[in-house]
């Protein structure tokens, strides 16, 4: 018969501070899901070596140059007496078809 090898991998600690709002919220969240923080931790640090990568997109709260150019015209649009406006999506619709 064929023996199964079991592989006995180490563990260690790893300690982290974290707000304790931040703590309980996410615990609560992790509860619900049937986790508990030490499974969810595991589960984001694999996802980031199998992804060889943080495993969100990491983004600013401000917008890029071309967003911030599209906020802008839209603000002059906005403002521009001469843009031809709508006062509903009817009367959008039928300047489409025109």
């Amino acid at each position: 018969m064929f023996k199964k090898e079991v592989k006995i991998m180490a563990t260690t600690n790893l300690n982290i501070r974290i707000d304790k709002n931040v703590k309980e919220q996410a615990e609560a969240i992790f509860s619900e899901l049937g986790l508990n923080m030490t499974t969810a931790v595991n589960m984001f640090l694999r996802t980031t070596i199998r992804e060889n990568g943080i495993p969100f997109d990491l983004k600013l709260d401000t917008p890029n140059s071309l967003t911030a150019a599209a906020i802008e015209e839209g603000r002059r649009i906005a403002h521009d007496d001469a843009v031809k406006g709508y006062s509903s999506m009817e009367d959008f619709r039928k300047a489409l078809e025109e």
